[in-house]
C-alpha cells in the first residue's frame, strides 16, 4: 500500500485506523444532516398544513356568510311578496276607496323601492362574496400548487442526496476494495 505523502511507512495500521475514523466520522455527520433535512422537510409540510387549515377556514367562513345571506334574503322576498299579494287583494276588494288606495299605493310603491334597494343591496353583498370566494378558491389552488410543486422539489433533492450517498458508498466499497487487493 503506498504511503501518503507526509507520513512514515512504519503506522499503516493506525493511518487505516485513522482513515476508518474519518470515514466514520463523516458517516455519522451525513447522517445527521439527513435527519436535519427530515425534520426541514417536515416543518415546512407542517407550515403548509396550518397555512392551508386557515385558507380553508377562511373559505368556509365566507361560504357559511353566503348561506345566511341566501337564507336571509329569501326570507325577505317571501315576506316582501306575501306583503305585495296582500296589498293587491286589499286594492281589488277596497275599489270603491279611490282616495285612500292611491295613498295607500303610493305607500306601497316606497316600500316596494326600500324592500328592492334593500335586496339590491343583499345582492352587492352576494356578489362581492362569490368575489371573495373565487379569490380565496384561486389562493388555495396557488397554495395547492406551491405545495406540489415545493414536494417535486424536494423529491429532487432527496434524489440527487441519495443518489450521492450511493456515489459515495460506492466509492468507499472500491476503495476498500482496492486496500484489500494492495494488501
Amino acid at each position: 500500500m503506498a504511503t501518503p505523502l507526509g507520513w512514515s511507512q512504519g503506522g499503516s495500521g493506525s493511518v487505516c485506523l485513522a482513515f476508518d475514523q474519518l470515514r466514520d466520522v463523516i458517516e455519522s455527520q451525513e447522517e445527521l444532516i439527513h435527519q436535519l433535512r427530515n425534520v426541514e422537510e417536515k416543518a415546512a409540510h407542517a407550515k403548509t398544513k396550518v397555512l392551508l387549515a386557515k385558507e380553508e377556514e377562511k373559505l368556509q367562513f365566507a361560504l357559511g356568510e353566503v348561506e345566511v345571506l341566501s337564507k336571509q334574503l329569501e326570507k325577505e322576498k317571501m315576506a316582501f311578496e306575501k306583503a305585495l299579494s296582500s296589498v293587491k287583494n286589499r286594492v281589488l276588494q277596497e275599489s270603491s276607496k279611490k282616495d285612500q288606495l292611491i295613498t295607500k299605493c303610493n305607500e306601497i310603491e316606497s316600500h316596494i323601492i326600500k324592500q328592492e334597494d334593500i335586496l339590491n343591496g343583499k345582492e352587492n353583498e352576494i356578489k362581492e362574496l362569490q368575489q371573495v370566494i373565487s379569490q380565496q378558491r384561486q389562493i388555495f389552488r396557488n397554495h395547492m400548487s406551491d405545495f406540489r410543486i415545493q414536494k417535486q422539489q424536494e423529491n429532487y433533492m432527496a434524489q440527487v442526496l441519495d443518489q450521492k450517498h450511493k456515489k459515495a458508498s460506492g466509492t468507499r466499497q472500491a476503495r476498500s476494495h482496492q486496500r484489500l487487493r494492495d494488501k
